[in-house]
């Protein structure tokens, strides 16, 4: 692989993208850039190639930590640095791994010479490398919520610290800020969102020309990437002069009331939570001010700067796309463009001082409702024939006999009596209800799968809970349990004087308990028994918040739907919940019920994540009324299917989705077979619980079903477990 980057001006189209970047290099203080992308849309390139632009630095020579020599860090592990000489080297690009470690991150401390020696031997981390440079985080939905956070929280205080048994070390960790992320693979959470500066939506071009440009170019490096950068070394001197131009000017840069106003007006209108971004925006108007070389901020800045500081700011929902409505972004310019001075014109709203002004924006429609189509409602007219028939949605509401002719339709679209819906016959989507708060459902037993905020699990958070000999590298020392373990050799080993004399063996690493992600795994009945449509509705508002709960404690989701004669996986276990509330949306329903077939599917689904991810423990929530009539022996067979995961002990969890005055208990037996639970619909809301475990006490019954490896808590009490929970343990 060649060392010559890619040129950056060689790159074609990406104009925000190109943008943003450029602005972080101007005003690194802007925050960073979030680049949200397909895969193969030369993110990673870019990124890349924007280090070779940056100005070079002069570093203290001797320093780990990059210090300027004009302004040292004053904490400076490697300081003070008093008249210390000095070298010019390039600014850093530094590429964070998807598998880091915190410990390689921040750096660690060697504990053992610590408290051995007396030393604090410190070994700089990736923050100290990417002082003054770029840190490039490729993939950043992937890494873990604590490594984000530290991210983050170093960007935004510009230092690190790390902190470890007693010992202190802290300095300067300034950077350019970029991450990459395909949405396909998982979101961040938006408290993450929201400590990226700007964010930039990329997508392939659909232009073959452009196309054709791309891989012509990328050819051409690949065959000589000397020579092709050499084609583009005057465009990349010039954009670099630039560059530093454009800092030299940003501190002469005014930013008025004016734009100041339109700035806090725009974050109002967008119900942007916080402050954080108006701050964002101010500096990234003065940003666009200093790189057009204007020494004043101009409404076009504040409008560009919205347009990269707010998309993933708006959203109110895990499940919302980030985007701007451009339209209301104009009007709240507009509004805001006079001077405080002129904005009292109530009395001006008469037909007079108006009529003069623009005729697109505000008719009072007058000439421009004539073209729309004579002087009816707008609605009505060339719609009304036989247009909302498509969209009416459903075999339930069918007019269709009396709008239209039998011979006209193939025998297949003859439409069924709306009295009595066929279940054989699909039904078209409905849309889900409002998710609300669920109770937490988790894996029982201690687990050691990626940190997340479901299930019990050793983790490198949480609290302490034990000592044990270290199991590898030491990183985590338990300092009491280490010195109880060399107390009782002090005199055989000839200790004369204050310090201990410590040995490998004597060494004992903390072993914390904190919450781990689990793979939950939905398996969804999509029979005609659950075609009625205020029961579906309702069924899908449940999946929805089982979502949305799983999307908050960072598990890994999958989604198998049955109906007909088989089943489908309609999601792959994958981070991307969004994914699963789309597929849930759409998600059609009718013919009969093969529940053996839904439950088979899921253990195999199962089989190969354990091959894959052999820590992650799954959860299995089976949502429905607990029939099956897919074929013969149909109840059988899913009896059969359920022992299944009752043998390998996969914490299950069954919705149930039965309804109306006389219940079989279906589901609630099906919940026995697996070995978990079975929690209604109306059981499933969080507010409920405290009422329904008050109830069970008094009564002295259960409310969650037979007793299995998952237990049904509250949030407001997560340690309270149902009754047979106690039973059984």
């Amino acid at each position: 692989m060649s060392d010559v980057r890619y040129p950056f001006t060689a790159i074609v189209g990406m104009a925000d993208l190109r943008l943003g970047l450029l602005l972080n290099a101007v005003s690194p203080a802007v925050g960073g850039v979030l680049v949200r992308g397909e895969k193969g849309t030369a993110k990673s390139t870019m990124v890349r190639a924007l280090a070779g632009l940056l100005p070079s630095i002069a570093a203290v020579d001797g320093c780990r930590f990059a210090c300027d020599p004009a302004a040292p860090d004053p904490q400076c592990p490697d300081g003070p640095h008093t008249a210390a000489a000095s070298h010019e080297r390039p600014s850093q690009l530094v590429e964070l791994p998807v598998g880091v470690a915190e410990d390689r991150i921040v750096g660690s401390l060697d504990l053992e010479r610590a408290l051995a020696e007396g030393v604090k031997a410190y070994e700089p981390g990736l923050l100290a490398k990417a002082h003054r440079g770029v840190l490039y985080i490729d993939e950043v939905n992937l890494l873990q919520d604590h490594v984000v956070d530290l991210l983050l929280d170093a960007a935004a205080m510009g230092r690190s610290y790390v902190e470890r048994e007693g010992v202190s070390v802290r300095h300067a960790a300034r950077f350019l800020l970029v991450g990459t992320m395909n949405p396909e693979e998982g979101e961040l959470r938006p408290q993450l969102l929201d400590r990226f500066g700007l964010t930039v939506e990329i997508a392939a071009t659909r232009d073959p020309a452009e196309r054709a440009e791309v891989v012509r170019r990328r050819l051409a490096y690949d065959a000589d990437p000397a020579g092709f950068a050499a084609r583009f070394a005057t465009q990349e001197r010039e954009l670099a002069e630039h560059i530093t131009a454009a800092r030299e000017l940003l501190p002469k840069v005014e930013l008025t009331d004016a734009a100041l106003r339109q700035i806090t007006a725009v974050c109002a209108a967008f119900e942007v939570d916080g402050l954080r971004a108006d701050i964002v925006m101010a500096r990234t108007a003065v940003a666009l001010a200093a790189w057009d070389g204007r020494t004043e901020v101009l409404e076009e800045d504040v409008r560009k700067a919205a347009q990269l500081a707010l998309p993933h700011r708006r959203r109110r929902n895990p499940f919302d796309a980030p985007g701007l409505d451009e339209e209301q972004l104009d009007r709240t310019l507009e509004e805001h463009s006079q001077p405080e001075e002129e904005e009292p014109e109530p009395e001006g709203d008469g037909p007079g001082p108006d009529a003069p002004g623009p005729d697109g924006d505000g008719g009072d429609g007058g000439p421009d409702g004539g073209p729309d189509g004579g002087g009816g409602p707008e609605g009505g007219g060339p719609d009304g024939g036989g247009a909302p028939e498509p969209f009416d949605g459903g075999a339930q509401e069918a007019s269709a006999p009396e709008s239209g002719t039998p011979e006209s339709e193939p025998p297949a679209q003859q439409p069924v009596p709306a009295q009595h819906p066929s279940p054989a016959r699909e039904s078209a989507p409905v849309a889900a209800g409002d998710p609300y708060r669920t109770r937490l459902f988790t894996v029982q037993g201690t687990g050691h799968g990626a940190q997340g905020r479901r299930s019990p699990a050793e983790t490198t958070g949480g609290h302490t809970v034990r000592a044990r000999r270290p199991q590898g590298t030491l990183s985590r020392l338990h300092l009491t349990a280490t010195l109880r373990a060399a107390a009782p050799h002090q005199v055989a080993r000839g200790r004369d004087g204050r310090a201990l004399v410590l040995h490998k063996d004597d060494f004992r690493e903390q072993v914390r308990q904190g919450r781990e992600s689990n793979l939950v795994l939905f398996v969804v009945d999509a029979s005609g028994s659950m075609a009625a449509r205020q029961r579906m509705t309702a069924v899908k508002g449940a999946v929805l918040s089982l979502l949305m709960d799983a999307y908050q404690r960072r598990d890994k989701i999958g989604m198998i739907t049955f109906r007909g004669a088989d089943a489908e996986l309609a999601l792959p276990p994958t981070s991307s919940v969004e994914v699963g509330a789309a597929r849930l949306e759409s998600l059609p329903t009718g013919g009969r019920t093969p529940l053996a077939a839904g439950l088979l599917r899921a253990h195999e689904v199962l089989r190969v994540e354990r091959l894959r991810d052999p820590n992650r423990r799954p959860l299995l929530v089976v949502v429905t009324d607990g029939r099956a009539t897919g074929g013969r022996d149909a109840l059988a067979r899913s009896q059969r299917a359920a022992a299944l995961f009752a043998a390998q002990g996969t914490a299950s969890v069954v919705l149930d989705c039965e309804s109306g005055p006389v219940r079989l208990g279906l589901a609630r037996t099906l919940a026995g077979l697996l070995g978990g639970s079975a929690v209604s619909l109306e059981e499933l809301r969080a507010e409920g619980v405290a009422s329904l475990v008050r109830d069970s006490r008094s009564a002295g019954r259960t409310t969650t079903g037979p007793t299995g490896p998952t237990t049904a808590t509250s949030p407001t009490s997560p340690t309270t477990p149902t009754a047979p929970m106690r039973k059984a343990a």
